[in-house]
């Protein structure tokens, strides 16, 4: 019985920011006008931020509920407004149709999605890989997702403005067997060794938060079986407080797909290159609208 953990703050005093209260434990135990009531149904978990990642933002609990409506917002939740950009919707059922699209899957497929973040795309792509292994560097995102693994749901506060929150759930959809995925936290540039090789590699939106991303495209070789699938997006966002400026995969004379090239050639051919948009909802009235490169690539080669 969890009762215990879940009354504990308010006996020892131990203090929460309003949005951390919310996300780990508002499900538990709601304080309404001094009245406390217990949500039932459904079974959730206080998660705690590793302290070797307490500094990334996706380590906060505001970026845990921005990714899970994200990840699993309706598009009515997402996007209200006529007048908005439906096109940018439903963004990793599109990079997982990337995949998928276009040659014959091994029955056996396994897939790897890197930097999985709360894990939707490793889901859908658990619809046709018996095996999928989600990995992200964030402590939090991965609870997160082995949470909608066991119980297939998850309630998260989805902010409207200032203080004020609506309560969500991410769910996943019923059709999906769950206990193909894992879930684990790993570091993109030092992947464990025995890891293995997969039918489908898929990096969504991760190059460009890398600090050494040459490092991870260098492994992809070792990760791809021969004549599998290769897709990358990213919105070539490069930054220096992510990454070192000589370490961007672009230059003042090159783009990032240019740098993709240079550093995969010739373990990879690029089968196509296209935009990718995708629509982040930070509040009710305000969006993060970005125009992903999105590339698919064959391995060519035995390495």
């Amino acid at each position: 019985m969890e009762l215990p953990c879940i009354i504990s703050p308010f006996i020892t005093g131990l203090r929460f920011n309003f949005f951390d209260w919310f996300i780990c434990i508002g499900w538990h135990v709601r304080l309404l006008n001094g009245h406390r009531r217990i949500i039932a149904g459904y079974r959730f978990k206080i998660m705690q931020t590793s302290s070797s990642n307490i500094e990334s933002p996706y380590e906060s609990a505001r970026m845990l509920g921005e990714y899970l409506s994200f990840h699993y917002g309706s598009a009515v939740e997402i996007l209200p407004y006529e007048n908005g950009p439906r096109g940018a919707l439903e963004f990793h059922g599109r990079c997982v149709e990337a995949c998928l699209e276009g040659w014959k899957l091994p029955g056996d497929a396994c897939a790897l999605d890197m930097g999985c973040s709360v894990g939707r795309a490793s889901f859908e792509l658990a619809r046709s890989c018996g095996r999928v292994v989600g990995i992200d560097y964030s402590t939090r995102f991965i609870d997160a997702a082995n949470q909608l693994k066991e119980t297939g749901a998850l309630g998260y506060g989805r902010l409207e403005e200032g203080a004020r929150f609506t309560e969500c759930v991410a769910r996943i959809p019923a059709d999906i067997d769950r206990s193909r995925v894992h879930f684990e936290t790993g570091d993109a540039m030092e992947l464990r060794v025995d890891l293995g090789r997969f039918d489908i590699v898929l990096a969504a939106n991760l190059l460009c938060r890398l600090r050494t991303p040459s490092k991870f495209l260098a492994r992809l070789p070792l990760l791809v079986k021969p004549g599998g699938r290769l897709v990358l997006t990213t919105p070539c966002t490069w930054m220096e407080e992510f990454t070192p400026r000589e370490n961007w995969l672009c230059s003042e004379m090159t783009g990032t797909l240019d740098g993709l090239h240079r550093h995969i050639d010739p373990h990879f051919k690029l089968v196509s290159s296209f935009d990718l948009p995708f629509l982040i909802r930070e509040h009710a009235r305000k969006y993060q609208w970005t125009i992903a490169l999105a590339s698919v690539w064959t391995a060519s080669c035995v390495c």
